[in-house]
């Protein structure tokens, strides 16, 4: 098992810019492919998927 960083939505919401409503959604709808864990009952985004789906999602205007 690695040690690598689990965030909250708050933080990933934070840091996305986007509510964690928001997050929910695409979650329910798999509408974004940002990978999620489930913790028990909890959400939690690893931060490796988070900075990729960033680097993914990130255009010049």
């Amino acid at each position: 098992m690695s040690n690598e960083k689990l965030l909250t939505p708050k933080q990933v919401s934070e840091i996305l810019g986007v509510s964690e409503q928001t997050l929910a959604i695409w979650r329910c709808q798999k509408r974004y492919p940002l990978a999620y864990v489930k913790v028990g009952r909890y959400v939690r985004y690893r931060q490796d998927d988070v900075s990729s789906f960033l680097a993914d999602n990130t255009f010049e205007a």
